[in-house]
């Protein structure tokens, strides 16, 4: 959660800091509970009519396991995640990695005006079913403060989120709405990445989005239940869980104004969402109904260095998990079987082929019920150098297509599951399991796409801002470059790219052009730029190394023969005094 709320389509900046409250006892463990029986909660009268039981006990255990990691990621970094560090962008990473896995469309949106210098992308995931003119939206901010890794603010609503969307992936019900979560960058320094997502969206899009859901600091040591707009009609499903297990939730008073709801309040888009508390603190009456500590904090740790995994509720996270996935199964889902419907299968299910050859299935749709539909086939999750193809890439359901999975010589021996999608007036999958055999013969090959950055900024992920044909700089072939740094004040860039290494050769090789300048003029390495493969450095260069033109610089990445990996180009400033380094040409060569 923010401290202030800045300047949003021209109000004047204002600071909110409540007196109202949140609260809850800290509980070092998980308390196991099921939900409240059918009869405690008012069922059928929202729009998914999904019944009370249908809904899934989140497993809260999971959504540790997230913090966890979230916690690692900052330790890594310094100790934070904030939106313009590292921190944050593996943090994106790491969720990005989980939903794509579980058949996500997932986007990438940077922030390309009004963020902080250097802020990472929000992050946004469709389940690709439901109604796509109902949009229901659940989000969280993802950044912390620089003080902290921000574990409680707000990893405990982005891995609450997190696990509620894998968990509706795994369940698979049927859907009569669409559901879209989102990961926000920036929230920390005045709400900027959701102001940013909803400023860009088309008036016919936003009509779209029904509600949006916010959850930023869900599991406060000393937390109260807090619901923002208690008494709306957004609220309701929310509140009849918390209700049914007689929290007597209260207005969340103290976040108004101050976290990503704000965004989309001031849009007119209805909203509403769990907390706990920040830095407010706990009345006499709220101790008495809640527990915890009257006169202290709702969270001690608010924008401190001790918001770790320690500083976690894990009744209160329990608690509005679960609520999380009521409020979603009773708005989106349905028990009714669709009126128009297919199933689609594979046959065979499985694949097995030497580097360089293909397998085939065929893909068959029958109508379930109602009338026969145009269904549209895709396929996801295929490593590199494995395409697949459908003929015909549509049929009408009860009608088959030939899919054909093709492997290039220096595909990476190993097994992938891929996600076979048939989208219609509603969508199905089923899944293909390829398995590329041998040890893997080597052909030479050029792994990274668009190192020269001619092509946009696809597949680049990270601040893409910085690729394009600048004034002020040259570029080294084409026209087209990344400027990392170059700012003169504290701030990152970072561009990463996914790629697979195959098997079988002897040797991988990375290349890249790059030209350093510099106002710095201590031969200290204030400003740096460092080549990593996941978490691991392999180059650091700085303002020390800077020189007039391109200078081509090698890496060996042998070692990652027969991996798949993430290589990240990262520039680092500090608080004074520009260094640029402009990155071109970069190649990833096997042989």
């Amino acid at each position: 959660m923010v401290f202030r709320r800045f300047a949003v389509a021209g109000v004047t900046l204002a600071t909110t800091i409540g007196a109202a409250a949140l609260a809850v006892a800290p509980t070092a463990a998980a308390t196991p509970r099921t939900h409240p029986p059918l009869s405690a909660i008012s069922t059928g009268q929202y729009a998914g009519s999904a019944r009370a039981a249908d809904a899934p006990d989140v497993d809260v255990a999971k959504v540790q396991a997230h913090l966890t990691e979230l916690n690692n990621i900052a330790t890594r970094n310094g100790g934070t995640r904030k939106s313009s560090g590292q921190g944050y962008r593996d943090s994106v990473a790491y969720v990005k990695n989980k939903l794509q896995a579980a058949g996500y469309t997932v986007t990438e949106q940077p922030c390309t005006s009004g963020c902080a210098t250097g802020a990472g992308p929000n992050l946004i995931a469709e389940w690709p079913q439901g109604d796509a003119a109902k949009v229901y939206m659940f989000g969280s901010h993802l950044d912390s403060v620089g003080a902290g890794p921000g574990i409680n603010d707000n990893g405990s609503g982005s891995a609450a989120l997190l696990e509620t969307a894998l968990t509706l992936a795994e369940q698979h019900p049927a859907m009569t709405s669409r559901v879209r979560f989102a990961w926000w960058t920036d929230e920390e320094q005045g709400l900027n990445g959701s102001d940013f997502y909803v400023s860009s969206l088309a008036a016919a899009e936003r009509s779209k989005i029904k509600a949006y859901y916010n959850f930023d600091m869900i599991a406060s040591t000393n937390g109260g239940y807090f619901i923002n707009h208690v008494s709306s009609a957004a609220a309701q499903p929310m509140k009849a869980y918390w209700d049914s297990l007689g929290l007597q939730p209260e207005e969340n008073t103290e976040g108004a104004g101050r976290s990503d709801d704000y965004s989309f309040e001031r849009a007119g888009i209805p909203t509403s969402g769990y907390a706990m508390g920040a830095s407010a603190r706990k009345t006499s009456a709220q101790a008495a109904k809640w527990g915890g500590t009257a006169s202290r904090a709702y969270d001690p740790c608010y924008h401190q260095s001790c918001d770790t995994t320690g500083n976690i509720n894990a009744t209160g996270l329990n608690r509005s998990v679960d609520g999380i996935a009521y409020t979603l199964w009773n708005l989106a889902v349905t028990n009714s079987t669709p009126a128009n419907d297919f199933s689609l299968t594979a046959a065979p299910a499985t694949g097995s082929v030497d580097p360089g050859a293909s397998a085939t299935s065929t893909i068959s749709t029958a109508t379930t019920s109602g009338s026969a539909q145009t269904v549209k086939l895709s396929a996801s999750g295929a490593p590199a150098g494995v395409t697949v193809s459908f003929n015909p890439a549509s049929v009408t359901s009860g009608s088959s297509s030939a899919m054909t999975v093709a492997t290039a010589a220096g595909t990476a021996p190993g097994t992938y599951p891929l996600t076979i999608t048939g989208t219609g007036s509603v969508t199905h999958t089923t899944t293909y399991t390829l398995t590329v055999k041998g040890t893997g013969g080597c052909t030479g090959q050029q792994l990274l796409t668009n190192g020269g950055f001619e092509s946009g900024t696809t597949p680049w992920t990270g601040d893409t801002g910085a690729i394009g044909a600048h004034s002020g700089q040259s570029a080294h072939g084409g026209s087209r470059f990344a400027w990392l740094g170059g700012y003169g004040r504290s701030a990152t860039d970072s561009l990463s790219q996914s790629v697979t290494v195959p098997a079988g050769c002897g040797k991988a090789t990375l290349t890249y052009w790059l030209h350093i300048d510099t106002d710095e003029t201590d031969r200290v390495a204030y400003d740096t730029f460092k080549v990593k493969v996941g978490s691991t450095t392999l180059a650091t260069l700085s303002n020390t190394d800077a020189s007039s033109g391109y200078t081509q610089r090698t890496v060996d990445l042998s070692r990652y023969v027969g991996q798949q990996i993430t290589l990240t180009f990262t520039a680092t400033e500090d608080t004074s005094l520009q260094t640029s380094f402009v990155l071109d040409d970069a190649a990833l060569q096997t042989g």
